[in-house]
């Protein structure tokens, strides 16, 4: 559900974080979100509607640019933060873009496999020697693909890997492929309401790779710690009311979403099925394993060569207590 890329590239320099005009006691910050508006982003519209942002001294100003132009400017110092996919932290430390993850916000790999239940795959054993679809060679739905082939020691080789652009439904519906690379939480609820059965194999519940969350870099961490701490916490409490009132938060989705129907039972059901994604006893924590787990599926793709202290690549420090 996310634009991605692997090459990081910065096409133009954009004010981090400085005062509003009139207040010297509000910055404003510019936050890449790595993709258009979608309900994917709720906590985010949440806080802003209900001022926890404003409460932390914070304008916040989203901008749906580019992943990985979001992930340079951070790298160099020219923005404060951005949201990120997992695979691409490690890959900017290793072109030594000092980036550090400080909040994880999906607990769990979102990216799955789904075929149409008659294609009789339903494992990750079964895609050998099977017509699988995926958007683009790259990105976190490549890194998932690969990450799941590896739980069940199938090489990329044994599967007949289609480049399908973002037409996951389609292609799955019309059988120019049995299988495709989608969100877990997007495609198999599209493919649902038009009728059709699905088998969709997760890689959260086979691996745990770090996913989504909020990037900084050493230089905010180092200069403006409490922008950090307030930063999570605005964010946090915006996860929080997102899952308790799902209604409540698709009715702020539509202010920031042109075109989204007052009653859509696909992007309610969307809305839904990604809140599953956010749920967690410990909100923002990043577990070392599952860092340690992205580095080595990293690494078995041959797109991580350098060696790296990944206990560097994120932090919990700025995590309220």
């Amino acid at each position: 559900m996310k634009r991605e890329f692997f090459i990081f590239f910065c096409t133009t320099i954009l004010a981090a974080c400085a005062p509003v005009a009139g207040d010297s006691t509000t910055q404003a910050v510019r936050l890449p979100m790595g993709y258009i508006p979608n309900v994917q982003f709720a906590p985010f519209y949440v806080a802003a509607e209900k001022g926890y942002f404003q409460d932390e001294g914070i304008a916040v100003e989203f901008d749906y640019r580019f992943e990985t132009d979001g992930v340079a400017l951070v790298g160099a110092g020219e923005l404060p933060f951005s949201m990120v996919s997992g695979e691409q932290v490690p890959l900017a430390r290793a072109q030594g873009l000092p980036v550090v993850y400080a909040m994880a916000w999906w607990q769990g790999y979102p990216v799955a496999v789904a075929a149409l239940e008659d294609s009789g795959i339903r494992t990750v054993e079964d895609l050998r020697g099977r017509k699988v679809g995926i958007p683009i060679l790259a990105g976190a739905s490549y890194v998932g693909f690969r990450a799941l082939l590896n739980t069940a020691g199938v090489d990329e080789a044994d599967v007949a890997l289609e480049v399908i652009g973002y037409n996951q439904v389609e292609a799955l519906v019309s059988g120019q492929v049995e299988a495709a690379v989608v969100y877990a939480n997007n495609e198999p609820v599209q493919l649902a309401a038009r009728g059709y059965e699905v088998n969709v194999i997760r890689v959260v519940d086979f691996v745990d790779l770090a996913s989504n969350g909020l990037l900084t870099n050493e230089k905010t961490i180092a200069g403006q710690p409490e922008l950090v701490r307030g930063m999570i916490r605005a964010i946090l409490r915006g996860i929080d009311d997102a899952i308790a009132d799902p209604d409540e938060t698709y009715r702020i989705c539509r202010k920031h979403i042109e075109g989204l129907a007052e009653d859509d039972p696909i992007q309610k059901r969307v809305l839904v099925e990604t809140l599953a994604f956010w749920k967690t006893d410990k909100p923002g924590w990043s577990d070392l394993a599952a860092w340690q787990n992205m580095e080595a599926t990293l690494r078995s793709m041959g797109l991580l060569n350098v060696k790296l202290d990944i206990t560097k690549a994120f932090t919990n420090e700025f995590l309220p207590e």
